[in-house]
């Protein structure tokens, strides 16, 4: 989704819902907000490193635990589908 030349990084993160600083609990809610935010565009993978002083190595963790918990879903939802 391409971004407005004019809008800031901080009205993206607010459109987004994503928290405005790094200090906050890190919820998996949150965790995969900033991770959609990234994949889709919304942010820059930098501009989210900067705000919430991540490490690529702790972003990619996030990743990982996104797509898990992804393939989880994916699979309860295949299983009721069976059931019915």
């Amino acid at each position: 989704m391409p971004n407005p030349r004019n809008e800031t990084i901080a009205s993206r993160i607010k459109r987004a819902g994503l928290p405005e600083s790094y200090d906050v609990h890190w919820s998996k809610n949150r965790k995969e907000e900033v991770v959609k935010a990234v994949r889709d565009k919304l942010i820059t993978f930098d501009e989210a490193r900067w705000r919430y002083l991540l490490s690529r190595r702790e972003f990619e963790s996030w990743e990982r635990e996104v797509a898990r918990d992804a393939g989880a879903r994916k699979d309860a939802t295949r299983r009721d589908l069976e059931l019915t």
